[in-house]
């Protein structure tokens, strides 16, 4: 089969070759998996998505940290193509969409079937691909851990990226108030069309003073959940927004700068901050974990959420993906597809 092999650890952003001199190699001759337990099934994959941690794990920057060579990726959607003798869920020629810690950069992909979900007949195999891990940590971090509730006001940093614009969305299925910070006029408008309560754009505006002059036109005390999954100086300008026992969301850093929350005023504004690392609910929660896929799942059939795919691309072209990634081009998703790649929709049922 067909694979996207990570044999040293270096810069994604370089053309793959078989020469073996650069960070990932294009394999056409990989070993199709086999069925590794009774239970387990094998997914030929339509799409498989490209998140930040993807490109910090061949990096080597990510917490976690595969035995080199590995096949990288993580969310993907397919068709079940093989199942084990016990299996119950599926069968062969079920549409399908999971998370793996790695693996998903190919042609095939094996795992259990507890692992796997069930897409919906409407639903677009490519867009499936998409939900597990960006829109799953947005869910979490904002309806288990901040408990959002609406009327409240939601700030949300990277509001166009991978993670950032699904907070976007669920903010406003929650009834949130929703602020977006994001860079560039194309993004800009697009959350404008989201009906956005407020967007700024970083690249030209103060962010802080933006808000603030929302807020005092709404004749709101400021900001009661922060998202951030960017870190670094805005992080810290963005606390001088909060109100008295706001919450912060601690997503990721992807200004590459990890920012202090002075412990002496979140004692004294009562604030509560959560860390929020989707990749270990499964280990810890799996209850939540296959809920929180469900509803989203649910949502995207209903049409209440939408999946807004920048580019993608094939395997072997996976470098120009990641620059997207590297360079802050992506407006939502970024996809690897096999096969043609449909249009992105899903009926309301």
């Amino acid at each position: 089969m067909e694979a996207l092999v990570c044999r040293k650890l270096g810069d994604p952003t370089t053309p793959p070759d078989s020469s073996q001199t650069t960070a990932l190699s294009l394999s056409t001759s990989q070993s199709i998996p086999t069925l590794t337990s009774p239970t387990s099934v094998r997914v030929r994959i339509k799409s498989t998505s490209l998140n930040y941690l993807n490109y910090l794990q061949v990096l080597g920057n990510y917490q976690e940290k595969p035995a080199l060579p590995f096949v990288p990726g993580s969310d993907y959607s397919g068709v079940v193509e093989s199942v084990g003798t016990d299996v119950t869920k599926f069968k062969v020629g079920d549409r399908v969409c999971s998370a793996a810690t790695s693996g998903s950069f190919a042609q095939f992909i094996v795992a259990d079937e507890k692992e796997l979900y069930g897409v919906p007949e409407g639903c677009d195999l490519v867009a499936a691909a998409a939900l597990p891990i960006a829109y799953g940590t947005s869910h979490v971090a904002l309806i288990h851990r901040a408990n959002i509730k609406p009327g409240q006001v939601l700030l949300v940093l990277g509001a166009a990226g991978g993670v950032g614009f699904p907070a976007v969305q669920i903010g406003k299925i929650c009834g949130a108030i929703v602020i977006a910070v994001a860079r560039g006029s194309e993004k800009v408008e697009l959350l404008k069309s989201m009906g956005v309560d407020h967007v700024v754009d970083s690249s030209k505006d103060n962010v802080i003073e933006s808000v603030k002059a929302f807020l005092k036109t709404r004749n709101l005390k400021g900001v009661d959940v922060l998202y951030d999954p960017v870190g670094g100086k805005l992080t810290k300008e963005s606390l001088k927004l909060l109100t008295w026992s706001a919450q912060i969301l601690v997503i990721g850093f992807a200004s590459g700068v990890v920012p202090v929350i002075p412990a002496n005023i979140a004692l004294v504004k009562n604030w509560t901050i959560h860390g929020m690392y989707w990749g270990s609910y499964p280990a810890n929660d799996q209850g939540l974990y296959a809920d929180t896929i469900k509803q989203l799942l649910s949502w995207l059939a209903r049409g209440l959420i939408t999946i807004n795919i920048s580019r993608s691309y094939k395997l072997q072209e996976a470098h120009l993906a990641f620059l997207d990634i590297r360079d802050r081009k992506v407006i939502g998703k970024v996809m690897i597809t096999f096969d043609d790649p449909k249009s992105i929709t899903c009926s309301r049922l």
